[in-house]
């Protein structure tokens, strides 16, 4: 079954309903403020940020897609967080966890050791997958739980999260949801260029209100904002 096996190649989502749609919404303009980019690849959100004034550094355990993201950043930290916590210079207004926690043996242990590079009013933008989502739960009706080349079950995935433990994972390191927003299954990614159109733009609208209103269920991806707990 090829639904939800989006392109190979790490690549920027430019649907208005992505995962990378919702978190330049949430940032909006950087005003100089620091960003740190955990799980940059190749640096296509980081190209974007760094226009919108923000002043970037990407965190990527991939030497060769790190490379790639040079020039696009004030700088490039390359680095296995599997192994190690790099040293980071100061502190960062926001940290940016996109589509990385799940690729990571100890998220939590991760995420809380970068968040203490967090400033004091800073806050994160995250973004995992929804093992709950319906089709996943079909497959499991089915006693299939097989992985792919990518998306909700993306063979390099070692943790899974649902909406109630996801939450759980920020309280855990300390953080206080600000805003959480529900993406639906990427379909311009999914259906051939040919057959895009109106009906393509109608049908996935829909999806991603259905996604929005039901999301334990419906939703691909979460994506939430939130800052340290008891912050003013």
């Amino acid at each position: 079954m090829a639904l939800f096996q989006p392109p190979v190649r790490y690549t920027l989502k430019t649907d208005p309903y992505s995962s990378h749609s919702a978190i330049l919404n949430f940032l909006g303009a950087g005003g100089g403020r620091r960003l740190l980019d955990v799980g940059s690849a190749d640096g296509y959100l980081a190209e974007i940020l760094s226009a919108r004034g923000y002043e970037v550094t990407c965190l990527e355990g991939d030497r060769d897609l790190a490379l790639r993201a040079v020039g696009k950043c004030r700088c490039v930290v390359v680095a296995d967080l599997d192994q190690e916590i790099p040293e980071l210079d100061g502190q960062y207004g926001v940290i940016v966890y996109g589509d990385v926690l799940e690729h990571l043996r100890d998220p939590l242990r991760v995420f809380s050791a970068l968040n203490r590079h967090l400033g004091r009013d800073g806050m994160v933008c995250v973004s995992v997958g929804n093992v709950a989502h319906l089709w996943v739960r079909l497959r499991l009706l089915m006693g299939r739980f097989d992985y792919t080349e990518r998306g909700l079950l993306d063979k390099t995935h070692l943790r899974f999260f649902t909406l109630r433990s996801f939450l759980r994972f920020l309280r855990e390191a300390g953080m206080e949801v600000i805003e959480l927003v529900a993406t639906p299954v990427p379909l311009p990614l999914l259906v051939p260029e040919r057959f895009h159109g109106r009906w393509l733009t109608l049908v996935h609208g829909a999806s991603a209100r259905l996604a929005g209103r039901w999301k334990r269920m419906f939703a691909y991806q979460f994506v939430a904002v939130a800052r340290r707990a008891g912050a003013p």
